[in-house]
């Protein structure tokens, strides 16, 4: 008797095919996904990924379907004034269904590669929502190992509103650790450039030399060191500090004095 075996392709029947549209707007792509059963849906992004001092932060965050009204106007993070991510923040703070910040400091960047630590943050922040997703969407690149099935969104943080959310929450949550890393440490200005490579964070890299909040893996934080006579430190071991629904900037400082640690 010979034996048939089928895909489960073949067995299955296939969805019909939902067809979605740019113009469609920032919550086109969510509803869409909601309707096929797939809801609810996170969106996930970074901030900090370029720059060369400070933690990159990464952020998960579920928003309802129902709120596209009372955040209508939300987009991408960079694309906001200061006001307007503080004004979205709130409220994404106040009415998402669920949200998850993870914190990686600039050791595990520099230990494992920005595009790895990201990852491995991006994996971290859905797993720590307090609702689990049926569907995740990135922002410009693939996320193995989710926890859900996924979906890499070309400029996501700009057409897809929860991705959006996901860049406020990031943004925010950094820049608040920036400014409190300002207060302890004035000469870098980090309250204004972020960490980032401006020529102003340049010209104080090599008046004052690195500190412990460089990354070591960018060659201006190492060309500055060299310069002052500075050591340049190995690659070490860092932990990703906890996901959570907010980050302060006192947690940052706790945990990178040893205070928090998840392995």
């Amino acid at each position: 008797m010979a034996v048939v075996t089928r895909s489960i392709r073949e067995v299955l029947p296939r969805p019909p095919r939902a067809v979605v549209r740019r113009q469609g707007g920032a919550w086109t792509l969510q509803s869409v996904l909601h309707r096929k059963g797939l809801g609810p849906v996170a969106g996930v992004d970074e901030a900090g990924r370029g720059a060369c001092a400070g933690p990159l932060v990464v952020a998960a965050c579920v928003l309802r379907a129902a709120d596209a009204e009372a955040l209508a106007g939300l987009t991408d993070s960079k694309l906001l004034t200061a006001a307007r991510r503080q004004y979205y923040y709130d409220l994404i703070v106040a009415r998402a269904v669920a949200r998850s910040v993870v914190v990686i400091p600039p050791a595990e960047v520099d230990e494992f590669g920005v595009h790895v630590a990201n990852v491995e943050g991006m994996r971290r922040a859905v797993a720590g929502l307090a609702v689990h997703p049926g569907y995740v969407l990135t922002d410009g690149f693939p996320v193995p190992g989710l926890t859900a099935p996924n979906m890499a969104v070309i400029d996501g943080d700009r057409v897809a509103a929860c991705v959006s959310a996901a860049s406020v929450l990031a943004k925010v949550t950094r820049d608040r650790i920036m400014v409190d890393l300002h207060a302890g440490m004035p000469r870098y200005g980090f309250d204004e450039h972020k960490g980032y490579c401006t020529a102003e964070h340049n010209a104080s890299l090599l008046a004052h030399g690195p500190c412990a909040e460089h990354r070591f893996s960018f060659v201006n934080v190492v060309q500055a060191a060299r310069a002052r006579g500075l050591p340049v430190p190995s690659r070490r071991r860092a932990s990703l500090l906890p996901a959570g629904p907010e980050w302060r900037a006192a947690d940052y400082a706790t945990a990178r004095a040893g205070g928090a640690s998840t392995r």
